[in-house]
């Protein structure tokens, strides 16, 4: 049976997210993927010189039970990045997708109310809409200058709201809050009293805008989460986390004893060093990023009668809007097949108006997709 929310969407029973399905389906497809909203990955090779990994320390390694939060040592260090030294408000996951998953599946009930942008990345939004809540929509359009409307807040996130859902910088069209606008979107939230549900996946990665802060360090009704599968440039690790009130996070552990329990003592250990190496596993990457908006900033200026954007303020990716294209999917499926380029049709985001495009990869990668596309622009328009 499906469900009508009041933002207007209609959900059936659950199946595939679309943007997982996209991937299964074309990525090995793919001779050049411009589509991702990562940094190019790092090979494991690489991430021990990187971070100092040494092979008599891996083989010391005892392949037994880890337990439900992670180790202490793991906590602490995650702790003292993006929590305030706070160990005891840390869990580490399978990836950011299950700390979310385990935290939305405790702290949201059918018909409580829930904030969420009009465009969202789909673990966020498909678990609180399958959870049952009641929806309300926080418009992206009406961000101006990294500030939302003291009246949108107002109208929007309202006493008795439950949860507010968001991640900046946005996936997948880069804006970002100011450091003003962070402050008066954390105090409204904290003035309903509702838990801030934040995805910092792509924080530590912006273009000419404040990196911001963790909100649980203003805010103690925060949920955030953190993951390696962005700008770390390690999603093979498939190790994440949440930082929350210890009590959110004790509430979680009765779904994980029925799940996946723990993470593996060998992932713990390289995440570790990791997570002390992150300064040299990321700003490389940022670099690679800024120089690669700039190769984009040309290549859309060149073919601005075809397409445009909103110039990302974070992360790696961007929507792209294609000017008369009215099928993004078709699109995406026509230039993968002529030119064995992928790119995401904005549908699997709600945002049917344009596509994906990442610029965190190879820059050479990159120069050879934006040429591969431009040749399908160029014959889709006849000249």
């Amino acid at each position: 049976m499906s469900r009508v929310f009041n933002d207007g969407a209609v959900i059936s029973p659950p199946g595939p997210p679309v943007l997982e399905e996209w991937y299964r389906q074309h990525l090995e497809k793919a001779e050049l993927d411009i589509s991702s909203s990562g940094v190019q990955p790092y090979t494991f090779s690489e991430l021990r010189r990187i971070a100092g990994i040494e092979q008599d320390e891996l083989d010391r390694v005892v392949m037994d039970d880890s337990t439900s939060q992670g180790s202490f040592e793991l906590r602490q260090a995650i702790a003292e990045r993006y929590a305030d030294g706070r160990p005891d408000h840390i869990m580490v996951t399978h990836g950011s997708s299950e700390a979310i998953a385990l935290t939305l599946a405790t702290v949201l009930s059918p018909g409580d109310r829930v904030v969420l942008p009009d465009s969202l990345y789909h673990s966020l939004r498909q678990f609180t809409r399958e959870a049952g809540c009641d929806i309300w929509t926080l418009p992206l359009g009406s961000l101006s200058e990294g500030a939302f409307p003291a009246e949108v807040l107002q109208d929007v996130i309202t006493p008795g709201t439950k949860a507010v859902v968001v991640n900046f910088p946005h996936n997948p069209t880069g804006c970002t809050l100011s450091a003003a606008g962070y402050e008066k979107f954390v105090d409204r939230v904290a003035e309903v009293g509702a838990f801030l549900v934040w995805d910092a996946a792509t924080a530590e990665i912006t273009h000419g805008a404040e990196v911001l802060p963790n909100p649980v360090l203003r805010y103690p009704g925060t949920i955030s989460y953190g993951t390696f599968s962005k700008v770390f440039g390690l999603p093979g690790l498939r190790f994440g986390w949440c930082t929350a009130a210890p009590e959110t996070i004790e509430r979680t552990f009765s779904l994980r004893d029925r799940t996946t329990l723990f993470l593996s003592p060998l992932v713990e250990l390289i995440a570790l060093h990791a997570v002390r190496a992150a300064p040299f596993l990321i700003e490389p990457r940022a670099r690679q990023a800024q120089s690669n908006l700039a190769v984009l900033d040309a290549w859309i200026a060149q073919h601005s009668e075809a397409v445009s954007w909103q110039r990302p303020q974070g992360g790696v990716c961007g929507l792209l809007c294609l000017h008369g294209v009215e099928d993004t999917e078709r699109f995406c499926l026509d230039l993968l097949d002529q030119h064995g380029t992928l790119l995401v049709p904005g549908t699997a985001f709600d945002r049917p108006d344009g596509v994906r495009l990442g610029f965190g990869g190879a820059e050479d990668e990159l120069r050879a997709g934006l040429e591969r596309l431009s040749e399908f622009l160029s014959t889709r328009s006849g000249r």
